[in-house]
């Protein structure tokens, strides 16, 4: 196995014991009204992602069923960081801090399907899931309070599978990133 590789196993097992709360997290930070636009609806869509029934990588796929959803958060704060974040607290700011940087072992992971991701991410703000749209949970106070509380529930009830380290993981992983991304 190679240092990169090893490093990647590393990573994206602690990534799935942490995912979570980093939703947690974000979910803290969608509910700042202030937040600029454009920085709600990346992390909005991206949070939203998790409620989709057909994502990237199906959720009970052993060991990788949710690094896409991994994948998609950090991508998701790394858009969100290029906008105005006046508005948060400076904790929360070093929370999307952290998983946006995240995003360059993403990068050197994925390679040129990077940019497939990254633009997957994007049209995630204009998708929905649950009969939810980025456009409903942003304007309406009901459906952003119930979709808080789906995020709230996920990240108490989450539950991190097993990741095994094994270079096949690897693989599958950059397979379904392959296969799945629109071309």
């Amino acid at each position: 196995m190679n240092e990169d590789d090893a490093k990647f196993l590393d990573t994206f097992a602690a990534w799935l014991r942490g995912l979570g709360h980093d939703v947690g997290q974000i979910g803290e930070i969608v509910t700042v009204a202030e937040l600029a636009e454009p920085a709600r609806r990346a992390l909005v869509g991206s949070l939203n992602y998790l409620f989709k029934s057909l994502d990237l990588i199906p959720d009970g796929i052993d060991d990788i069923g949710y690094l896409d959803d991994a994948f998609v958060l950090r991508c998701a704060c790394d858009q969100a960081l290029r906008e105005d974040l006046s508005a948060l607290a400076p904790e929360s700011l070093r929370d999307l801090n952290r998983l946006a940087e995240d995003a360059e072992l993403i990068r050197s992971f994925l390679g040129e399907d990077f940019a497939r991701l990254n633009d997957y991410v994007t049209g995630l703000r204009k998708g929905a899931a649950r009969g939810r749209s980025v456009d409903d949970i942003l304007a309406d106070e009901g459906t952003q309070a119930d979709f808080v509380s789906d995020i709230n529930g996920f990240s108490r009830a989450f539950e991190a599978p097993r990741f095994s380290r094994e270079e096949k993981n690897l693989i599958k992983l950059r397979a379904f990133f392959d296969a799945k991304l629109p071309k």
